[in-house]
């Protein structure tokens, strides 16, 4: 299958979120597992980490790159140092509320059977 095709069904599952097994054939992306083993070649390769390059440095040329909108990932960047203890969170509810979990029911008895 050309390496384009497989782009589109790798993009089409993660911008829809399906499941692979679920690509349709009708669209003409190949079997939802080829494009997941060509997105793992691709991966161990580097690939995507050579595109996010080079479409930083064409946005860049182009003076098109928004900083105001980046965020720091904390999984990417380590922290110098520990920051502030963090108070615990307060309850914004006056009253506490019901239960969702469980129905207001008599509660059961526990005798034993013989």
């Amino acid at each position: 299958m050309p390496d384009r095709q497989a782009l589109c069904g790798i993009l089409f599952v993660l911008y829809t979120g399906i499941q692979w097994e679920y690509l349709p054939q009708e669209l003409g992306f190949g079997s939802g597992m080829t494009c997941w083993r060509r997105l793992a070649v691709w991966n161990e390769a580097g690939v995507w980490g050579q595109l996010h390059v080079l479409l930083l440095e064409r946005l860049r040329s182009k003076d098109k790159l928004d900083w105001s909108r980046a965020v720091i990932d904390s999984s990417r960047v380590r922290a110098a140092r520990r920051g502030p203890k963090a108070d615990p969170a307060r309850s914004t509810a006056d009253v506490r509320a019901a239960s969702t979990t469980s129905s207001p029911t008599a509660r059961a008895s526990r005798s034993r059977c013989r």
